[in-house]
């Protein structure tokens, strides 16, 4: 690989929870590596995705949103995205067509105002808005702060994506690649797959369970001698209303659950797959750190 005038870093995505930051990160880098819901607040931790190009490796930080609500967990996720914007490189700003500037985008510009790094300004759904009213929104962020660049884009239809994609590299310090080119995520298999399970949950149970819902993958084991690994996932609910709804009469909601999840498994995997999926009650886990610790979203 010719590494002159090579380019690669870190960029922060950033934005008030559900405007479509895993979207975004998932269709640049043509796969999903982050869990995509109707519901806000669907990413926990910071995830790192990897696109590498000819000439250029960008690494995407995935945060949590931002906004004032929650307790003890929710923090811990907010702290998780501002420091991220540490370390960044460049910073890009989503926020939504739709709904400018909501108290959301009004917490995140007062911390976008003590950054040095270049931030990109990404209005995203503009295919929900009549375009008469996107000049406006522009220039209006554009009175707001010195972004390096202001894009309209639709992460679900992939309007002006490709732009995007070039304007970031352009903005990208020279450097050698950080990671091998075929690396997509820096998350290991177990996360990936408790992130999968968690992202079936929220869509087959979508009214009746809130956040309190996590996952931990107990065990991935090849089957010797057989094209067939073993996986077996724990789910932690709060309550035992919340356990007895994604069980369902009988089961079968959890095992529907199951069949649907296990084909993302075994793409990821390489392999057919054997899910076994079990649910407990623990009332306490987004109060309790050593839990937190467990279920990854707190580092030991």
């Amino acid at each position: 690989m010719d590494m002159t005038n090579y380019k690669s870093g870190f960029v922060a995505i950033i934005g008030r929870p559900n405007v479509g930051k895993s979207t975004l990160m998932n269709r640049l880098l043509g796969q999903k590596v982050s869990i995509v819901s109707p519901r806000p607040q669907t990413t926990r931790t910071k995830i790192m995705g990897i696109k590498s190009l000819p000439g250029a490796q960008l690494i995407f930080l995935d945060t949590p949103g931002i906004d004032k609500s929650g307790g003890y967990f929710h923090r811990l996720m907010v702290k998780t995205a501002t420091n991220s914007l540490e370390g960044a490189d460049l910073i890009l700003w989503i926020v939504e067509a739709p709904d400018p500037l909501s108290q959301g985008d009004k917490l995140i510009l007062e911390i976008l105002k003590r950054v040095t790094s270049p931030i990109l300004l990404a209005v995203n759904k503009v295919d929900l808005v009549e375009k008469e009213s996107l000049l406006p929104t522009i220039d209006r962020f554009r009175s707001l702060l010195p972004f390096a660049e202001i894009v309209p884009i639709s992460a679900t239809k992939g309007d002006n994506v490709a732009l995007l994609e070039s304007l970031l590299v352009q903005y990208l310090p020279e450097g050698p690649p950080l990671y091998p080119p075929d690396q997509l995520t820096d998350q290991p298999d177990r996360f990936i797959i408790a992130e999968l399970i968690r992202e079936r949950i929220f869509r087959s149970v979508y009214q009746e369970v809130p956040y309190a819902v996590a996952v931990l993958v107990e065990k991935i084991r090849a089957r010797e001698g057989r094209t067939l690994t073993d996986v077996e996932a724990t789910i932690y609910v709060e309550k035992d209303s919340q356990k007895a709804i994604i069980i369902g009469r009988g089961g079968a909601m959890l095992k529907r659950i199951g069949e649907l999840v296990r084909p993302e498994i075994e793409r990821l995997l390489g392999n057919q797959v054997f899910l076994k999926l079990w649910v407990k009650v623990r009332s306490d886990w987004q109060k309790d750190d050593e839990a937190l610790r467990r279920l990854g979203y707190l580092q030991p």
